[in-house]
């Protein structure tokens, strides 16, 4: 996998088109995962939803659709609980441990939200680190996947708060983490491409300098 400044290729295979994204830090500061709002506004979004019934010509009365924006309401909250939430806290509570070798959690799966297209994107994690003297607990890891997922999100994005909320809560001596995701926005509408996938890497410290050291770890991800 190729690491660079920010470039991107697309690759035909036999299963589809995957579109490799690697990131690097973008000129432009993306919003901090540290950041709360308030609590989701329910009868607006109830009133929001019978408005968009209505302008697809639905009747939003009728039988079938009289409990669809409450449901749909209760929905939005639950995409986007992750605006409310500092995943920071999860890697609070650290283990001394003279431990200075790769811990690698792969697989973590996630769902989140395209803001592009309000439209479902799902996938999974891959996060490796070399502890500088510390380690947390690998649950912590996934949760906080799971709470930078659910919020409106861009993949390039999500893939970089969380390396770098790694890398400023742990002080590790790297950080790498690799998304594989796909994005109903591009298989179900536009292009419709099913079986696309889009890979998004976002490295930190060490494996950011040291080629030898981001080649092992990514062939480990494989």
């Amino acid at each position: 996998m190729p690491h660079g400044s920010g470039s991107a290729i697309d690759v035909l295979g036999d299963s589809g088109q995957t579109q490799l994204v690697t990131s690097g830090h973008s000129s432009a500061l993306p919003p901090s995962p540290r950041e709360t709002r308030a609590e989701p506004d329910l009868p607006r979004i109830q009133r929001a939803v019978r408005e968009i019934l209505s302008a697809i010509g639905e009747n939003p009365d009728r039988e079938g659709l009289q409990e669809t924006p409450a449901r749909v309401a209760r929905m939005f909250a639950e995409l986007t609980a992750g605006l409310r939430c500092d995943p920071a806290r999860h890697l609070e509570r650290v283990f001394p441990e003279q431990y200075d070798e790769l811990v690698l959690v792969k697989d973590i799966s996630f769902n989140s939200m395209c803001e592009h297209h309000l439209l479902p994107f799902m996938g999974v994690a891959h996060i490796g680190y070399l502890p500088r003297g510390k380690v947390v607990g690998l649950s912590k890891l996934a949760r906080i996947v799971d709470e930078i997922s659910h919020q409106p999100q861009v993949q390039e994005r999500m893939t970089q708060q969380i390396a770098d909320l790694m890398q400023s809560v742990l002080d590790p001596k790297g950080v790498i983490v690799v998304l594989e995701a796909t994005h109903t926005c591009m298989t179900i509408r536009g292009i419709r491409k099913p079986g696309s996938l889009t890979i998004t890497s976002a490295v930190r410290g060490l494996f950011k300098t040291n080629q030898a050291s981001r080649a092992e770890v990514m062939s480990l991800m494989k």
